[in-house]
């Protein structure tokens, strides 16, 4: 029996109540579950289980990898593919099916509180890596779950907030990451909670059938984000295909709770008919953030969807598509031939954790973006280390939010370098700065708050009589807020400028969610960019300190101030007016914005030094042959050699960008903008000729008449270390 005819048999022996229960997900009994389907087993359909996360699984222990913010880092979907299959086998080995992740959008507003669970503020750099994470993950046997479909570019208010886009930004600059992984053979695609132009995204008919399935020909399950669902006739009708979590915060949480438990036997909610029940209103008026979603109602697709189609007010055969996509979800992972059973670990693979924690090593370590070095890196072993920061004793795993995971071991700062270093010295110097957490116990931080203070003086004191200062500074981000600035909390930037007066040799380490001030840049000998680097913060950071090449390069811009950037100088743009925020900015996100605008930024996209020298020359750009098929979107085939001219091994990151010709009257497009990249190490005095293929549509531009355009003329293609840098240029003419 095929595939198709497997489906087709189970749908047309499925009962109307059968249907409604592959639409809407439950409560996991076990608990372990983020997501949870029943299945049906009267036809031999097993339960269906889906599991955060996006830094690795979010079920008891697992591998803490690096943010996905540190993976756009390295520029090397090869390294995203990897990542990908190591969170698949991880997946597998707790039981789960299907994993909530990748998060690919764009990073748009600097402080936003998840950009460290996206890859990239570039469309280009996003859906390379974004696809090679799919593709892992996929290979790896699990479901894949592109999110959040679309625009979910801040935390403020993201549950009702419009993001008022015009199609070619949409299709410019936030689509394309889904478009990538769409091709990449993703299961699944996550609704955003907002709306977009005026739509919710899991009612969002325009874009989840339009797009999604019509254009892309996508044939997976859509699922809307957790109590992201507000009207069954909507939701049904717009395309969504399953209602996650479907059940209630009682019942999702039962499981670790005897008191929720014992709510659940009461019911007194149920008895007096209260929706939402008594317990949830305070929650809700006094307790929850303004980024949380109202989890009631929690059951969109039971009765409400139920009664609809009873009223023919949604079409059965509607609800037939919704469980055709959900059972062809199970087909594709083998859960319907015997294969394969929800939950059994006697068909996964065994995990090496030990591997594992070396590829977090290793991302983290690619991913490390050297700012600024006036030759004090790498350090020499014999020197001794004044350790100083607020969390230089703990590693930074991640944010706070359903990415939270719950590492198999870690190693932070000073563990890491106390294994290499002569002499380690450590002060805090300033208090400690909070990882938020999803799972804060109540009154946790006024245990913080109440403890003695670290004493600043003596961080500075030791600071000056080390040889090196190595000072380690963070934010503390999360799902469900944006951070209030860019600046560093606390006293942070202070504790820098006075241990870099004491100590000329003092590096900067800067683990944040994205962009920081960094006031202090043009004081400190060094400064690394290291993002969230995961369970091997510590070892990763030894390794760069004390000469492995940090690989990484900047995959957003890092701009002196909040105001830099394309989105500021107008609430409208963000955080919003009246729900609505406006991408007034159109398709300038980014450093196509500081472009437009002359800004010039502290660190500009791209950029990143190496203990390496490179050199390029002889670049050659062609027009791409194609052999009529449609099989290669490629227009440009481009070639450069890259001479690595030290006496040591190096990365270099290859990146080649686009500058248009004059476009017509009335179009504004990007002075320059990503059209392709090539990661790739090189000895000492290695000489390498790179190739690397410009698409079609890095060439082109959106018009809502015509599609994507190729304007006719002269194009530049510039190989350069980032975007404001320029090693080697050619041009090409393009024919209309």
């Amino acid at each position: 029996m095929t595939d198709t005819e497997r489906v087709d048999a189970l749908l047309a022996d499925l009962t109307l109540e059968e249907k409604l229960r592959l639409v809407r997900g439950r409560a996991d009994p076990d608990g372990h579950a983020t997501g949870y389907l029943p299945g049906v087993d009267r036809l031999g359909v097993p339960p269906l289980r889906l599991v955060d996360g996006p830094l690795g699984v979010r079920d008891r222990e697992a591998t803490a990898f690096p943010a996905t913010i540190a993976l756009g880092a390295t520029w090397d979907p090869d390294l995203a593919r990897r990542l990908g299959r190591a969170l698949a086998a991880e997946t597998r080995a707790r039981g789960h099916d299907v994993l909530l992740a990748p998060g690919l959008n764009v990073v748009r507003v600097p402080t936003g509180g998840r950009n460290f669970e996206y890859p990239s503020e570039d469309p280009e750099l996003t859906s390379a890596v974004g696809a090679a994470y799919v593709d892992g993950v996929e290979t790896g046997g699990v479901g894949a779950t592109a999110k959040h479909f679309v625009a979910n570019n801040q935390e403020h208010r993201r549950d009702e907030v419009d993001a008022v886009a015009s199609e070619r930004a949409l299709r410019e600059i936030y689509l394309p990451g889904f478009r990538a992984a769409v091709d990449a053979g993703a299961s699944a695609v996550m609704a955003a909670y907002n709306r977009v132009n005026g739509h919710y995204m899991s009612e969002h008919r325009e874009l989840l059938d339009g797009v999604l399935r019509e254009e892309w020909g996508f044939d997976g399950v859509v699922t809307s984000d957790w109590w992201g669902t507000h009207d069954a006739v909507a939701a049904a009708e717009g395309g969504l295909d399953l209602e996650m979590p479907g059940a209630s915060v009682v019942e999702l949480f039962a499981p670790h709770s005897r008191g929720l438990r014992a709510m659940l036997r009461v019911r007194l909610s149920d008895r007096l008919d209260l929706d939402p029940p008594l317990f949830w209103r305070p929650i809700d008026r006094w307790v929850a953030d303004d980024g949380q979603p109202d989890p009631y109602p929690f059951d969109v697709f039971g009765d409400p969807l139920r009664r609809a189609v009873g009223d023919g007010l949604v079409a059965e055969a509607t609800l037939d598509r919704k469980a055709r996509h959900v059972l062809g979800l199970y087909d594709r992972l083998g859960m319907l031939d015997g294969g394969r059973s929800s939950g059994s670990r006697d068909t996964a693979p065994s995990v090496d954790w030990d591997g594992h924690h070396d590829l977090a090593r290793a991302v983290a370590r690619r991913g490390t973006v050297l700012l600024a070095n006036d030759g004090i890196l790498p350090l020499d072993e014999g020197d001794s280390l004044a350790v100083v920061g607020p969390n230089a004793d703990e590693a930074k795993v991640g944010g706070g939010g359903s990415s939270e995971v719950s590492p198999t071991r870690t190693v932070s700062p000073v563990e890491g370098l106390r294994a290499r270093a002569s002499g380690v010295t450590v002060e805090r110097g300033v208090r400690r700065v909070a990882n938020p957490s999803m799972f804060d116990v109540p009154g946790s931080g006024l245990r913080r708050r109440l403890r003695s203070g670290p004493d600043f003086e003596a961080a500075v004191g030791a600071a000056a009589a080390a040889d090196v200062a190595v000072v380690v500074v963070q934010d503390g981000a999360t799902e469900g807020e944006d951070r209030d600035s860019m600046a560093l909390p606390g006293r942070q930037d202070r504790l820098v400028r006075a241990v870099s007066d004491a100590n000329p040799r003092t590096v900067v380490v800067c683990r944040s969610s994205g962009p920081v001030e960094m006031p202090w840049a043009d004081d400190a000998a060094a400064v690394l960019q290291t993002w969230y680097p995961g369970q091997a913060d510590g070892a990763a950071l030894a390794d760069v300190l004390y000469g492995a090449d940090p690989g990484g390069r900047l995959p957003v811009t890092v701009g002196r101030r909040f105001d830099d950037y394309p989105v500021a100088g107008d609430e409208r743009r963000y955080p919003g007016v009246n729900e609505h925020v406006h991408y007034d900015e159109g398709v300038f996100v980014g450093y196509r914005g500081f472009d437009r605008d002359g800004v010039a930024p502290r660190f500009p996209f791209g950029h990143g030094r190496s203990y390496a020298d490179f050199a390029y020359a002889g670049l050659a750009v062609e027009r791409a042959e194609t052999d009529g098929t449609g099989g290669s979107d490629a227009a440009l085939d481009v070639t450069v050699t890259v001479e690595n001219r030290a006496g040591r091994p190096g990365r270099a990151v290859v990146q080649a960008y686009v500058e248009p010709p004059a476009p017509p009257r009335g179009v504004d497009r990007p002075r320059r903008e990503l059209g392709g990249f090539e990661s790739v190490r090189l000895d000492g005095g290695e000489r390498r000729t790179v190739s690397l293929s410009v698409s079609r549509r890095a060439l082109a531009r959106y018009d809502r008449r015509d599609g994507w355009t190729v304007d006719p003329g002269e194009y530049a293609v510039v190989v350069s270390r980032s975007s404001r840098d320029e090693q080697v240029r050619a041009t090409v003419e393009m024919m209309a």
